[in-house]
């Protein structure tokens, strides 16, 4: 059963839940997100502007991001819609902040803040911000802060229309696609070798 806000938040960890595999989108819109993380990360972090330094950690989760997708659509039971959302979401600030860049040492918080905020847009039914903090690996405190500057930063337009959404899932459609086409030919080129 799923807890609103109004409910009493979860107590310790998340339930056990049978695992789940999440959609191959969410694998691919993990993917998209490491190579953008990558491109950045290599630019250095004299590169990245301020606007995203709440969303900063220390240093990179250990983590990988495909792993904290998985996480979070496990135990959240968010629906995919809401992990797009969230994608439109980083992608607006990216393209609002071109000075600030999203890395290994903000992804983690990004995602995590950008889905829940999605899922309260979208999910009839959604956990409170404790459960996705704990979730996230994250305090409550720091996903409340984290939920209320990204709202600002989107200066609260979180409305995406179903246009948008078409968009960004043909984007994650093409990205699917090439990596397959990739993997096909990898494989393809391995066998040629033998």
């Amino acid at each position: 059963m799923h807890n609103t806000g109004s409910e009493p938040e979860p107590r310790g960890e998340p339930p056990p839940e049978e695992p789940s595999d999440p959609p191959r989108a969410l694998c691919i819109l993990s993917n998209v997100l490491e190579k953008l993380v990558a491109r950045n990360d290599n630019l250095g972090s004299a590169a990245s502007g301020r606007s995203f330094i709440a969303f900063h950690g220390s240093r990179a989760p250990a983590i990988s991001l495909e792993n904290y997708v998985r996480r979070i659509y496990k135990y959240t039971s968010c629906s995919p819609a809401c992990f797009v959302v969230g994608f439109v979401y980083i992608d607006r600030l990216v393209h609002k902040y071109p000075d600030s860049l999203v890395l290994s040492i903000n992804i983690h918080r990004l995602l995590v803040t950008s889905v829940m905020v999605a899922s309260k847009i979208l999910d009839d039914v959604h956990y409170n911000n404790a459960f996705y903090a704990r979730v996230g690996g994250l305090s409550n405190a720091e996903i409340n802060k984290l939920e209320l500057e990204l709202l600002f930063l989107l200066n609260f337009e979180v409305c995406v229309t179903s246009r948008v959404f078409e968009i960004y899932c043909q984007h994650l459609e093409k990205e699917m696609l090439c990596r397959e086409i990739l993997l096909s030919e990898q494989r393809s080129g391995d066998g040629e070798d033998n």
